[in-house]
């Protein structure tokens, strides 16, 4: 982190431990003298092993601003909201160097809580009398009114605030768009991946608190079976409280999903954009053309060659409502590989075609910027000898705008045309946040997303081009508009 200031660890909310587990985030107390702010805080509790201290006192953020930087004229503020299916992640994770240095932007990095920790919904606690299920947007929001309070003693425009994310960062993104709690928090918003599992009609992940208590989902199960797998028959929130952190990430779902609980979200992203009734601020959204490949080469590696194995996968993937149309649109013959087939129908399905119809939602209200990113040949060091080839893979684009050598190698494994590209997202991304427009003289135009011509700006290396065949390459009218 060269050539800039950095502001580490900072506490935005009293450590939600003990009684607090599970209660709306309180705001920090003011520091008693100077705050050391040059280390970062913990990781949020989550499966697995991360390169840092885990602990429920883990809501901090930190604050990346130029060298030099003063509060006489203030710089446009970047929110990144990390990924990780809202079971795992941390701010650690993203140096956002080339941000703040060539875009001269403040760019803020926050923990907020994962999981069952972060996302649960229980008839014991939700009885309590407070606002409940979204902890982990609650804990995004008191960040962002942390940043509305504080960030222009940094040097940074409280009035010039934007929100973006990747994955569940991005689907983050979208509920804090529908979220009425969010309301003047942000000025405009960049969804990277995250229009997955909504904007369409065959999943229904995002439920109510009530289904989410007792009754539960395929996708969701109850707050009540969960407490009793734990250890807690008797469903008492003292109970649960008193659980340690590892007993409930060891119950984690894969993925977690937020709740419309009636205060923090009122209806689901998707029926909040589709009426109108979200926070209207200027948008990007946009997705990768080859999400769902990477998914299938850590799944299945190169095991799908016969036709049993692609049609196995087909069925585990889709169920049987969906096998026989997807085997039908997506034949294992058309394709190099059962994995690259399997992976186009899902980034079609999943990722791409969704996104496109919440593009023509936002477009209605909002200006809407809409991309595909499409480096086929972008680096993954962290599948270094995948099965097949993963193209532009989820999360492939986080690297173009942020420096991840902390979480990789420590090399630069860009070519002089990625390096190109990088630099036009940077631009693309900080020109947004300053203007509420990504276009500036010296790159390729971008124009606001219409249902009309249906154009996204193709992230294509060396340079940005509009492309017109997304609709036809992800067979979004064809296939997936008919489920």
């Amino acid at each position: 982190m060269f050539g800039l200031d950095a502001f580490l660890g900072i506490p935005y909310a009293k450590p939600p431990l003990k009684a607090l587990r599970w209660k709306p985030p309180k705001p920090h107390a003011k520091f008693k003298g100077v705050f050391q702010a040059n280390q970062f805080g913990n990781f949020c509790e989550q499966p697995g092993d991360v390169a840092g201290t885990m602990s429920e006192d883990c809501l901090t953020l930190n604050v990346f601003r130029p060298i030099g930087t003063t509060n006489q004229e203030l710089l446009p503020v970047m929110v990144w909201i990390h990924g990780g299916g809202l079971v795992s992640g941390g701010s650690f994770l993203y140096d956002p160097s080339p941000l703040v240095l060539n875009g001269n932007v403040i760019v803020v990095t926050i923990n907020y809580r994962l999981g069952l920790l972060g996302f649960f919904a229980h008839p014991a606690i939700d009885a309590e009398g407070h606002r409940n299920g979204n902890y982990g947007l609650m804990d995004q929001q008191l960040a962002l009114k942390w940043v509305k309070h504080n960030i222009k003693a940094f040097g940074g425009d409280p009035g010039r605030v934007t929100i973006f994310g990747e994955s569940a960062g991005g689907q983050s993104v979208l509920c804090n768009l529908a979220s009425p709690t969010a309301a003047g928090l942000f000025q405009r918003a960049i969804e990277e991946s995250g229009a997955y599992l909504e904007f369409q009609f065959y999943y229904n992940y995002i439920t109510t608190l009530g289904v989410g208590e007792t009754t539960g989902t395929a996708q969701v199960p109850p707050g009540t079976a969960i407490a009793a797998s734990v250890g807690c028959p008797n469903q008492t929130a003292a109970c649960l409280r008193a659980l340690p952190a590892s007993t409930l990430v060891g119950a984690d779902p894969s993925t977690a999903f937020p709740f419309v609980d009636g205060t923090i979200l009122t209806q689901t992203p998707t029926a909040a954009i589709t009426s109108g009734h979200f926070n209207r601020v200027p948008v990007i959204s946009g997705t990768n053309h080859d999400e769902w490949r990477v998914f299938v080469n850590g799944q299945y590696g190169a095991s799908l060659v016969t036709e049993a194995d692609y049609e196995a996968a087909v069925l585990a993937l889709w169920t049987n409502f969906f096998d026989s149309a997807v085997l039908a649109a997506y034949p294992l013959d058309s394709y190099p590989s059962g994995g690259i087939a399997l992976g186009t129908s899902g980034t079609d399905g999943i990722y791409a075609c969704p996104a496109r119809n919440a593009d023509q939602l936002l477009s209605k209200f909002v200006t809407t910027y809409a991309y595909e990113f499409n480096d086929e040949n972008a680096p993954d060091l962290e599948n270094p000898t995948p099965s097949f080839p993963l193209g532009s893979y989820h999360g492939a684009e986080v690297q173009y705008l942020f420096d991840l050598n902390l979480r990789f190698s420590g090399t630069d494994p860009f070519t002089a045309d990625q390096q190109q590209l990088s630099d036009a997202m940077i631009s693309y991304w900080t020109t947004f946040a300053a203007n509420g427009d990504p276009n500036s003289a010296d790159k390729p135009v971008w124009s606001p997303y219409s249902i009309m011509t249906d154009e996204f700006q193709s992230l294509v290396p060396p340079t940005p081009v509009a492309e017109s065949g997304f609709n036809a390459d992800h067979k979004c009218t064809t296939v997936w508009s008919a489920f």
